[in-house]
C-alpha cells in the first residue's frame, strides 16, 4: 500500500503526461495488482489542484466578463482535479442553471511537450528491441500517444465533442450526456450541465444503489452503439469519467478524447463478428487484412490456425471465461509472431473496451461480457436494414439455413435494454422486400424452407410462436402496410423492366 502511494505521488510529481500514463494503468486490472490499481485511480479525479485565484482569472480572461457577472454562486474549491484541469460546480447567474465549469491548467503544454520529449527519448533506446521483438516501433507509439495528449488541450474540440455526443444520445432513457454551454466556454474554460450522480471510482457507492447490473448493461450497449451506431466514441471512459445515476442511468464526461470510426470501418467490424460467430477463420484473417492490421497482399493461411486456437482457448461460445483480457492477451501473442501492427483508431477501441470492462469487473467481479453485447449485436443485426446482408450471413453455416441461430438470437435481442424497443416490423418489411427484389436472398430463403426433403415447418411454427411471445412484430402496422409495399414493388419492377 506503501508503495502504491509512493508511485502514484512520483507521477504527479514527474508531471501531466506520467499522471495520465498512470490513468491508463489503473485500468488495468490484467497488469497492475488490486492495491496499485486503488492507488492510482486516485490520479483520474484527486491531483493536487492549482490555486482557485489562478483559475478564477483564466475563467474572467476567456469569457471577457467579471466572475461575479456570470455566476451567482462558485465553489470555492474545485470540485474534481485531473492532469490537464479542474472542476468547479457553478449556477449560471442568467437561468440559474447548475453547471460545471472545466478550466485547464496553466502552462500545462509546455509541461507536456517537455514530458513527451522525455518519453520519445527512453523510446529511442528501446526502438532495436521493440521492433525486432514486438514488431512496432517504440517511439511512432509515444508519438500517437502524444498526438491524442494534446488533442485534449483543445477546448473548443471538446466543446463540439459535447455537443455531438448529446445530440446522439439526446432523449435516450438509460444514458445521459451534460448539455453544453458555448456562450459560457472559451479556448482554456468549458462549461457543461452539472451531472448529479456517484462516479465509478467509488464502486462501493453504485454497488449500495442495488441497479448493478442494470448500469453495468446500460454502459456496455452505450458503449457498442457509440462505436457501431454513431461511429464516435468517448476514447477515454475511465472510472472518473463515467457517473451511475440515482434512476439507473450512465453519465459521461470529459470529452476531449473522442475518436471516430467510418462507417465502412464499422461494416468491417461487424464483418468481423459475424466471421468469428460462424468460426469463419479464413475470413476472420481476411477481416485482419481488411482492418488494417495487416499490410495489403499479406499471405494470412499461416494466420488462421493461430485465430482459431485463440477464438477457441478463449472460450467465446460458452461465454463463461470469456473476456477481453483473456483475448487481447493471446492476440498480443499474435502480434510477436506474425507482421502485425494495431491501427491508432483500433488501439483506442480495444484500449476502450479494456477500460470499460475493468470498471464493469470492479462494479461485479463475475461480469460476462459477451453477455450482455450479444444480446446488443442480436438486436442490430435482426433490426438494422444496413446489415440484413451479414444477418444472412450468421444464418448460413455450411451452406444450411440455422433456423436454431435465428431463434438463438431473437431470444438475445429480446434480453437488451430489458426487451425495450424490440420491434421487428421493420425487418419484416424487409424480407417481403427481398423476396421480390433479391434473387441471392430470396433463393436462400426458399432453399431453407425447402431444405432436404421436407418442408421447414416445425421450424416456421417454433418461429412465429418465438415471434408472437416476443411480441415483435406489430401486426396490425404490417397488415395496413401491406398495400403501400404492395404498391412500392409494382412500381420498382416496372421500373426495372423498363430500363432492362
Amino acid at each position: 500500500k506503501r508503495r502504491a502511494s509512493e508511485l502514484r505521488k512520483m507521477l504527479v510529481r514527474l508531471g501531466p503526461a506520467f499522471v495520465k500514463a498512470g490513468q491508463v494503468l489503473a485500468n488495468r486490472p490484467d497488469i497492475v495488482r488490486a492495491d496499485y490499481m486503488e492507488e492510482l485511480c486516485k490520479l483520474q479525479d484527486d491531483v493536487p489542484a492549482f490555486p482557485s485565484d489562478q483559475a478564477f482569472q483564466i475563467i474572467e480572461e476567456n469569457l471577457g466578463r467579471p466572475l461575479d457577472e456570470i455566476f451567482s454562486e462558485i465553489s470555492p474549491a474545485p470540485v474534481a482535479s485531473a492532469s490537464l484541469g479542474q472542476v468547479y460546480k457553478a449556477r449560471l447567474r442568467e437561468n440559474g442553471d447548475l453547471v460545471a465549469v472545466k478550466v485547464q491548467r496553466p502552462n500545462v503544454e509546455p509541461n507536456l511537450y517537455r514530458d513527451l520529449f522525455i518519453f520519445r527519448s527512453l523510446a529511442g533506446f528501446t526502438n532495436g528491441w521493440s521492433e525486432k521483438q514486438l514488431g512496432c516501433n517504440a517511439q511512432l507509439i509515444i508519438d500517437e500517444f502524444g498526438e491524442k495528449l494534446l488533442e485534449e488541450l483543445d477546448y473548443g474540440q471538446e466543446l463540439r465533442n459535447i455537443g455531438d455526443f448529446f445530440r446522439n444520445f439526446e432523449g435516450d432513457p438509460l444514458v445521459k450526456i451534460p448539455k453544453p454551454y458555448p456562450k459560457y466556454s472559451g479556448p482554456k474554460v468549458v462549461t457543461m450541465e452539472w451531472i448529479n450522480g456517484i462516479r465509478c471510482t467509488r464502486p462501493e457507492q453504485i454497488q449500495k444503489l442495488g441497479q448493478v447490473d442494470e448500469f453495468i448493461r446500460h454502459g456496455v450497449v452505450s458503449g457498442l452503439r457509440q462505436l457501431l451506431e454513431f461511429g464516435l466514441f468517448h476514447a477515454d471512459p475511465h472510472a472518473g469519467n463515467i457517473f451511475a445515476l440515482e434512476d439507473g442511468r450512465i453519465a459521461y464526461v470529459d470529452f476531449g478524447n473522442v475518436a471516430e470510426i467510418s462507417e465502412t470501418n464499422k461494416e468491417l467490424l461487424v464483418d468481423a463478428v459475424v466471421h468469428a460467430v460462424n468460426e469463419d477463420y479464413r475470413e476472420m484473417a481476411g477481416d485482419f487484412m481488411r482492418l488494417g492490421f495487416l499490410a495489403p497482399g499479406t499471405d494470412v493461411r499461416p494466420i488462421e490456425p493461430a485465430l482459431e486456437k485463440i477464438w477457441k482457448d478463449s472460450a467465446v461460445q460458452t461465454l463463461e471465461n470469456f473476456n477481453f483480457r483473456t483475448v487481447t492477451g493471446k492476440f498480443n501473442e499474435l502480434v510477436y509472431q506474425y507482421p502485425i501492427r494495431i491501427p491508432e483508431r483500433y488501439a483506442l477501441v480495444i484500449r476502450s473496451l479494456l477500460t470499460q470492462e475493468g470498471i464493469c469487473l470492479s462494479l461485479k467481479p463475475d461480469f460476462k461480457f459477451l453477455e450482455v453485447a450479444y444480446p446488443y449485436v442480436a438486436k442490430r443485426l435482426l433490426t438494422d436494414s444496413r446489415l440484413r446482408t451479414r444477418l444472412f450471413e450468421i444464418l448460413q453455416k455450411d451452406g444450411k439455413f440455422q433456423w436454431e441461430r435465428l431463434e438463438n438470437l431473437i431470444q438475445l435481442a429480446r434480453n437488451t435494454d430489458g426487451g425495450l424497443s424490440f420491434d421487428l416490423t421493420e425487418t419484416s418489411k424487409d424480407i417481403f422486400r427481398v423476396l421480390a427484389f433479391d434473387e441471392k436472398l430470396r433463393n436462400q430463403l426458399i432453399l431453407a424452407f425447402t431444405e432436404g426433403d421436407r418442408l421447414a415447418i416445425p421450424e416456421v411454427r417454433s418461429l412465429l410462436e418465438l415471434l408472437r411471445e416476443s411480441n415483435a412484430i406489430n401486426a396490425t402496422t404490417l397488415v395496413s402496410e401491406i398495400p403501400t409495399m404492395s404498391r412500392e414493388i409494382l412500381k420498382e419492377w416496372s421500373t426495372r423492366i423498363l430500363t432492362s
